[in-house]
């Protein structure tokens, strides 16, 4: 199967984030640099984007 170039962009309220920002966002609400995985979850109704370093450590950044 043949790689498929995407892009995802969050859109609300005026704002707009894209995939590569909300990830520098995660890192620096993180603000260590021992990341192997990383998932964020987007909340646009809290204005919230909560994140997972290494499927353990937790915490949230506001967008």
């Amino acid at each position: 199967m043949a790689k498929v170039n995407t892009k995802v962009e969050l859109q609300f309220g005026g704002k707009a984030f894209n995939q590569d920002q909300l990830v520098e966002m995660a890192k620096s609400a993180y603000g260590k640099k021992d990341i192997k995985n990383l998932d964020i979850y987007v909340k646009p109704e809290e204005g919230k984007a909560y994140y997972v370093v290494n499927n353990d450590i937790t915490g949230s950044f506001d967008l």
